[in-house]
């Protein structure tokens, strides 16, 4: 008896820590999704800080001042922050277009945010600072890979060219099926995805104009892979079959 009541023990220990290793794994996951650690330290002295972003194609240093008298950060006396400089790296006639217009977003972010040394005036700012960087940054990147799957695997959804001109994407869509050719043209900010950018269409062949787009846009709603979540229902909503 008291064997069968240890194997019963036994049993429900294994099914507790099977359980505790399914919850471990889900943490996990959720903790690598919503990870958006973007920057990579390249230098901390005495004088600044250096911050990679985007595969070394961006960099902040951080200027420190003297220390702050009283105030630690991270068991370390606290210092006061001269300077936030943004600069990139980015060779704009060799880059991608998707590339370049990934970078313009990051920068309109920064530049939108006024004076960073105002923003992040000692060490205990830095990395929240660090962390709004990471978000935008981490948003833009997937923007990029975004675009790069379009500009590849466009064809599958009748989308004939995704043109890219500084901040805005022009997708040309063109279908036999539905005799339609139209363009559908993009104004991205530095919020995508969490706001819906605003669109003008121009029609070349058929009757699908800016009311017919509207009439699906109005259904994608704004969030994660909104570009290519757009061109999907363009596809099925308004190419598939004669209108």
């Amino acid at each position: 008896r008291e064997l069968s009541e240890m194997d019963a023990e036994d049993e429900l220990d294994l099914a507790e820590m099977e359980k505790l290793k399914n919850t471990e794994s889900t943490c996990l996951e959720i903790l690598k999704k919503y990870d958006f650690t973007e920057w990579e330290l390249m230098e901390w002295s005495e004088q600044q800080a250096v911050f990679n972003f985007l595969y070394d194609s961006m960099t902040l240093t951080v200027v420190f001042g003297p220390p702050i008298a009283d105030e630690f950060f991270a068991a370390r006396p606290s210092r006061s922050i001269m300077s936030l400089d943004f600069e990139s790296f980015l060779d704009e006639e060799q880059a991608p277009p998707s590339s370049c217009l990934v970078h313009k977003l990051i920068f309109q972010f920064i530049e939108s945010q006024g004076c960073w040394q105002k923003k992040c005036p000692k060490l205990c700012y830095l990395p929240q600072a660090l962390f709004d960087i990471s978000l935008v940054v981490n948003r833009c990147k997937i923007l990029g890979e975004e675009l790069e799957f379009l500009q590849r695997w466009g064809a599958k959804f009748q989308l004939l060219e995704t043109d890219i001109k500084d901040t805005e994407v022009k997708l040309l869509f063109s279908s036999s099926v539905a005799f339609a050719k139209f363009e559908l043209t993009l104004a991205l900010s530095h919020d995508y995805p969490s706001a819906v950018p605003p669109f003008r269409v121009q029609t070349h062949i058929g009757n699908i104009g800016e009311k017919e787009i509207a009439a699906v846009l109005s259904r994608v709603p704004a969030g994660h892979h909104y570009l290519q979540r757009t061109v999907t229902s363009i596809h099925q909503n308004l190419l598939q079959a004669p209108r």
